[in-house]
């Protein structure tokens, strides 16, 4: 989980989520939650429903090949190394 909504800010605005495929059934997945699946505009479907974004923690997140897992370590200001938050559900 990355986002402001893991930062010192009082009123965070939104999250960003890696999630892990594994095990999922992606059809079933995708008939009962398709905004998940949705990643036009910005993820302006994602945001407007949860208030934050959703994405398969093994895709591709940028040209370097980082999957979202690894992104969101990556210190966007920096390029340094950071923690992210797990959530095991």
């Amino acid at each position: 989980m990355d986002g402001s909504f893991v930062t010192t800010k009082t009123v965070p605005n939104d999250f960003d989520v890696a999630w892990d495929p594994a095990g999922v059934d992606l059809r079933q997945l995708h008939s009962l939650e398709p905004v998940f699946f949705e990643f036009d505009n910005d993820r302006a479907a994602q945001k407007a429903k949860f208030f934050g974004e959703f994405f398969p923690s093994s895709a591709n997140a940028d040209p370097a090949g980082n999957t979202f897992l690894e992104f969101f370590q990556i210190d966007k200001h920096t390029g340094n190394q950071k923690g992210i938050i797990a959530l095991d559900l």
